[in-house]
């Protein structure tokens, strides 16, 4: 009894509601979901330079297309990785602030230093004209699971730091797809 005066009380609610029947109300096309604004980014396999055993070796990081320079210099002055530590040292500081980057329109890259950065070594330096090579080329935009051969594109590197200055070519780079 209970259920039929429960049922008949909502019956009455929602006929009373003063809202008339209608018909089906024409809107235009069905939805078929949210487009995105901007293609998919794709991963990319970029290596960052640290040392090992003292000699330049590229360590692949996977990365979102595109690869921005800024990007790649935070993660480099962050140091190897915890696996890759393991085999992987660095002559670069960490840095308490993020340095400057700027492209020039031929393949050179400026990095400015905080004021109170040291100098930095050759390998140092090297580790980062070999990292910068490969966004300021074609290098970043080859697939994750692809393999490249051949030198990275010629690139220069400025370092400027409070009352020095380094340069660094990546003609010597070690080519960052041999294993």
């Amino acid at each position: 009894m209970t259920a039929l005066l429960v049922g008949l009380a909502a019956t009455l609610t929602l006929s009373a509601c003063g809202v008339p029947p209608s018909g089906v109300i024409e809107a235009g096309e069905p939805a078929s979901g949210i487009l995105p604004s901007s293609p998919p980014s794709v991963p990319v396999v970029v290596s960052l330079y640290f040392l090992h055993d003292g000699a330049l070796k590229a360590y692949p990081r996977k990365m979102v297309d595109p690869v921005e320079v800024g990007t790649l210099m935070g993660q480099l002055f962050d140091g190897p990785t915890k696996s890759e530590s393991v085999t992987a040292t660095t002559q670069l500081p960490r840095l308490a602030e993020t340095p400057e980057v700027t492209a020039d329109s031929g393949n050179g890259v400026t990095i400015k230093l905080p004021d109170d950065a040291a100098p930095f070594s050759r390998s140092a330096v090297l580790q980062l004209a070999c990292t910068v090579a490969q966004v300021s080329g074609s290098f970043a935009k080859v697939p994750s699971n692809a393999h490249r051969d051949g030198a990275l594109p010629s690139t220069s590197v400025h370092v400027l730091g409070d009352g020095w200055t380094r340069t660094q070519s990546a003609d010597s780079c070690p080519d960052p797809w041999q294993a």
